[in-house]
């Protein structure tokens, strides 16, 4: 099987799509822009031993790959449309490849997105997918609205994935749900759209809840104090800081893909039914402040979240 079969039997499907006018097979794709929006497009590149591991089926993985792009286009605000896909292959399997196209395929369909292009090459396993989506002019969500007084949210619980990964690293047995929460996160991406008329900034959870709000601080010039104890968390990881006082994972831990974002004062009401009607939990865990930096009230223990270097 050469380059251009592999990619006609596993990642070219009917698109659906009537913005699209040329996607899979040519040398690069063609769509329409609505007049009136903004093009909002994103990249996220998975490496094996980096971002999964060896033993990670081929459902997960593309699953994974995918769902991390439609987290960042939702944390705009955004409607995702497109991607690419770029995937580096060790070895034609067939059978890892029609699971992985499946599965690619299964959640593009469920988030209505179309794949309409990439690249195939030989070398270690990674994936690189490239994700366009669309938002009405001057309507995108970014890191730089936060102001003082506008309190500070999370979307359901915090810590999961990174408690999986603690999990794993120290030879423990994660359950079926935080090695989902891990390999299988949820892009909250209804919540991003409804948002976009409610938050004065947002950004999604991925390489810590500590790094990731800091970021929102900074770009806004403002600062923020959170309470730990605020932190939506499982059960499970719950009893894990009672049993070692040690709240770095929700703090730190990373790949949770909710979104944390900042809302004025008197839109908080209506939060609350945005919440009902996208039918996902949201927690206010602090409150932004003229003072620079992030105050975190309830651990002063070590901090260290994700750094790629």
């Amino acid at each position: 099987m050469n380059e251009f079969d592999l990619i006609r039997e596993y990642f070219t499907w009917p698109i659906k799509d009537p913005s699209v006018t040329l996607g899979v097979g040519d040398d690069a794709a063609l769509f329409s822009l609505e007049q009136g929006y903004q093009l909002v497009t994103t990249t996220d590149t998975l490496v094996e031993g980096v971002h999964f591991s060896a033993s990670t089926s081929a459902k997960d993985i593309a699953h994974k790959s995918l769902a991390v792009n439609l987290s960042d286009i939702a944390a705009m605000g955004a409607k995702a449309k497109y991607y690419t896909l770029a995937i580096a292959l060790p070895k034609i399997d067939k059978s890892w490849l029609q699971e992985f196209s499946d599965s690619l395929r299964q959640l593009s369909g469920h988030y209505q997105v179309s794949l309409i292009g990439g690249d195939t090459t030989r070398g270690a396993l990674n994936i690189t997918i490239t994700m366009f989506g669309m938002v009405k002019n001057s309507k995108a969500l970014t890191r730089s609205g936060a102001r003082p007084g506008d309190g500070v949210y999370v979307s359901g619980t915090i810590g999961d994935a990174g408690f999986c990964f603690w999990k794993l690293s120290n030879g423990l047995i994660p359950s079926n749900q935080e090695l989902k929460r891990l390999n299988c996160p949820t892009p909250r991406v209804e919540l991003g759209l409804a948002l976009k008329n409610q938050a004065s900034a947002c950004i999604d959870v991925s390489d810590g809840l500590e790094q990731d709000l800091s970021h929102i601080l900074k770009t806004s010039s403002v600062g923020a104090v959170i309470e730990v104890e605020k932190i939506p968390i499982s059960e499970a990881l719950l009893g894990h800081i009672k049993d070692t006082n040690d709240w770095s994972i929700p703090l730190c831990g990373g790949d949770d893909y909710e979104l944390c974002f900042t809302v004025p004062e008197d839109k908080e009401e209506a939060l609350k039914k945005l919440s009902e009607s996208c039918n996902v939990n949201i927690t206010r865990i602090g409150v932004v402040t003229e003072s620079l930096g992030l105050q975190i009230k309830g651990f002063d223990g070590p901090r260290k979240s994700y750094q790629h270097f």
